[in-house]
């Protein structure tokens, strides 16, 4: 799945900024501790902006591709922000089967987003996910913590009202 950068300004703050160059001077010079720093910076800001990916491209003394490189290839790493409430689809084969697919439109449709973005006022996120081992419950989405099964789009707005 192609990762998309986020079309919301990035607004990382002073403290934010002072945590990374901290990271990124305790792996200087080892240019294996890569994954290390992004994940570290990806704990500090939530995801990885290209700026945050410039800061360690270049305190790392890496190229900038090799850090967005390794940001796109591994599901670990997001490029986008996650909203204050974020909301996961299975698209997994059974979750499919029965319909996840047209529920994930609907989520897309009434937030505003595509997949893998953020609403402008941090609210919402929204991800495919793949199976999250609740195959019998199918279709299933979970809301941070909360998860939801046998689900039609018609219950869709319904979820999102108990989040506003």
């Amino acid at each position: 799945m192609l990762k998309k950068l986020s079309s919301i300004p990035f607004a990382g703050s002073d403290e934010q900024n002072a945590k990374l160059a901290a990271v990124i001077e305790k792996y200087k010079g080892d240019k294996s501790r890569l994954m290390a720093v992004m994940q570290e910076a990806q704990g500090i800001y939530g995801y990885l902006p290209i700026e945050v990916q410039s800061m360690i491209a270049e305190g790392m003394d890496v190229p900038l591709e090799k850090v967005y490189g390794v940001a796109t290839f591994y599901a670990q790493f997001s490029l986008s922000p996650k909203g204050e409430y974020h909301v996961a689809v299975c698209l997994g084969t059974a979750c499919y089967v029965k319909g996840s697919g047209v529920i994930y439109d609907k989520f897309q449709e009434l937030l505003g987003i595509a997949g893998d973005e953020c609403t402008a006022d941090r609210r919402f996120s929204l991800t495919a996910s793949r199976c999250i081992g609740a195959c019998g419950l199918a279709p299933v989405l979970t809301v941070n913590e909360d998860v939801y099964g046998r689900l039609t789009a018609d219950d869709v707005a319904g979820i999102l009202s108990k989040y506003n």
